[in-house]
């Protein structure tokens, strides 16, 4: 069996807002074809490292690489483009385009434009428009979500509104996906449905995943390994069942076994 490929690390990675280390000295390797939660109470800094390995902040110190190479203070949209997408916790859809629309945009971002075709208007122009739409409508086709294609995407319920995120983002052809609290807002059984989809996801796509999540059946039930970060330090990584008996997460976090 080959050794699996590190697509991702943080080392030693800090983030300072006005003198407060959000985030400080955190390391983090996640290897090709992983599922990886990363876990911790609210205001561990969670979302701040997500922000961090995504491009919206740039480390104060430290260094994250992504597929071999080092990203820090590189543009979200320059980190999509490697590789590495994500949604969010409060769902960001493009709320008054269509549901359609939506994964199209995702789809564009790989399109080989040729911008004299587009200003003309000519037929490899809207050759590679239909292009884009039939496998956007492919993609909605999985998820359950082809006969909601010309809906509005604010108006989708939750739960599907939070499947068009994953669609668009998966649409972006990532080698990582970030999940950040896919589960917020879902009844029991729309989080074990989300848990099957994230497993086979990963499995269907070859992809690397890493999720943030507060629902500990789905972490426990879904994750190979997981982080755990609190007060933006990271205090403890292992499998399931070494994190949910381990007694410094059992302290800052889980109160009990889980």
């Amino acid at each position: 069996m080959a050794a699996q490929q590190q697509l991702l690390k943080a080392e030693k990675v800090s983030r300072v807002f006005g003198g407060l280390k959000a985030v400080s000295d955190v390391n983090l390797e996640i290897n090709d074809g992983e599922l990886v939660g990363l876990i911790g109470p609210n205001g561990a800094g969670k979302t701040t490292l997500f922000n961090l390995l995504t491009g919206v902040y740039e480390p104060s110190d430290g260094d994250i690489t992504f597929s071999g190479t080092r990203v820090n203070g590189l543009k979200p949209y320059q980190i999509t483009k490697r590789g590495a997408a994500r949604t969010f916790q409060n769902i960001r859809l493009f709320g008054e385009m269509t549901v359609l629309e939506n994964v199209m945009v995702a789809y564009n971002m790989h399109a080989q434009h040729n911008l004299f075709s587009s200003i003309l208007r000519l037929p490899t122009h809207f050759k590679g428009e239909a292009d884009m739409r039939e496998k956007a409508i492919e993609f909605l086709k999985i998820f359950n979500l082809e006969s909601k294609k010309d809906e509005i995407a604010k108006n989708l319920p939750y739960g599907e509104q939070r499947r068009l995120e994953i669609a668009r983002a998966l649409a972006a052809k990532p080698k990582l996906l970030l999940l950040d609290e896919p589960a917020a807002g879902m009844n029991p059984q729309e989080t074990t449905d989300l848990m099957n989809l994230i497993r086979w996801i990963r499995d269907e796509f070859k992809i690397t995943i890493l999720l943030i999540e507060h629902d500990m059946g789905l972490v426990m039930g879904v994750c190979e390994r997981i982080y755990v970060l609190d007060r933006g330090q990271m205090i403890a990584s292992g499998t399931p069942e070494q994190i949910r008996t381990n007694p410094k997460v059992i302290e800052a976090y889980l109160g009990q076994e889980v």
